[in-house]
C-alpha cells in the first residue's frame, strides 16, 4: 500500500512563506484532509526502473507545487493550500494501456524520468477521488533496478531512503515526495529558483547503514511515517540532504 499520512519532524526553520509549520497555521489534525493522487505507468512488458521511478515522483511533487495554477488565485491553488494545511497526505496508483490514457485526461501533470512516467493531479478530498483514478489499484507497483544504481552526482540534491526499512515501490514513491517537499518549504526564494531552473535534478538513494543515524540527527528535514501502511508509526523513512540546507547546518 502506498497511501501516506506522514508526520514531518525538521530542526531548521522552515523558511518558504507558503510553509505549513507557521504558527498561524490551524491545526493539522483539524483541517479537513486532502489527498495528493499520483499515477505511475506500469505497462507489463516494460515496467520502469524502481530507482527512476522513485525520482520521478518525487520531481512530479516539485512540478506541481510550482505550476502556476497552484498559486496565488490559480485553479488548483485552494486544494494546495487546504492540502498542506492539513496532514501530507499522497496516493500513489499505477496503470497501464487505457487506464493510463484515461487518467491523461484529467487536470494534471506528467513527469518523465529515464524510463519512468508519473502523473500528479491536484489535491482531492479523502473522500472525493475522481471515479477514473479511485478504480486504480494501489497494489502491485512493486519494482526493481535491473542494474547496480550508480552513486549520486556530487552536489546533486539527495533523498536518502532508511536503508531498515522495506518499502514497497509505491510507498517509497509517495516517501520521495514527501521528503522533497520536505525541502521546497525550507528553501529561501533564490534556492527555489536554481532547484527549478535545474528541472529539480535530484537523486533517490538508500543510506548506508553506518550512515542513516548521522543523516536522520543531523538537523536535515526527515519524514517519519505515521504507520498507517506496511512500516511502524514513527519511522523515520527519507532524509532531504539540499546542498543548500545543509550549509546552514
Amino acid at each position: 500500500m502506498s497511501t501516506e499520512d506522514t508526520r514531518h519532524d525538521t530542526q531548521v526553520p522552515a523558511v518558504g512563506s507558503d510553509s505549513p509549520f507557521r504558527q498561524e497555521r490551524i491545526a493539522r489534525d483539524d483541517a479537513p484532509q486532502y489527498v495528493l493522487p499520483l499515477v505511475v505507468r506500469i505497462e507489463k512488458a516494460e515496467p520502469p526502473a524502481r530507482t527512476d521511478a522513485l525520482e520521478t515522483a518525487a520531481r512530479a511533487v516539485l512540478v506541481l507545487l510550482t505550476d502556476e495554477r497552484s498559486a496565488g488565485e490559480g485553479e488548483w491553488a485552494a486544494a494546495v493550500r487546504d492540502w498542506q494545511d492539513a496532514r501530507i497526505r499522497k496516493v500513489v496508483r499505477r496503470a497501464r494501456g487505457a487506464e493510463w490514457r484515461k487518467a491523461g485526461t484529467l487536470p494534471g501533470l506528467t513527469v518523465h524520468g529515464a524510463d519512468s512516467e508519473v502523473r500528479v493531479f491536484p489535491p482531492v478530498p479523502l473522500d472525493g477521488w475522481p471515479k477514473e483514478l479511485a478504480k486504480l489499484q494501489v497494489s502491485g507497483t512493486d519494482l526493481d533496478d535491473p542494474e547496480p544504481v550508480a552513486p549520486a552526482e556530487a552536489g546533486l540534491p539527495v533523498l536518502w531512503l532508511n536503508p531498515g526499512l522495506d518499502m514497497s515501490a509505491g510507498k517509497a514513491m509517495a516517501q520521495a515526495g514527501h521528503a522533497a517537499q520536505l525541502a521546497w518549504w525550507e528553501l529561501t526564494g533564490p534556492e527555489r529558483v536554481a532547484w527549478r531552473e535545474s528541472g529539480f535534478r535530484l537523486a533517490v538513494r538508500t543510506a548506508a547503514r553506518e550512515r542513516w543515524a548521522e543523516l536522520s540527527g543531523s538537523g536535515l528535514p526527515v519524514v517519519r511515517d505515521a504507520g498507517f501502511t506496511e512500516i511502524a508509526p514513527g519511522s523515520c523513512t527519507v532524509v532531504a540532504d539540499h546542498p543548500a540546507l545543509r550549509a546552514r547546518l
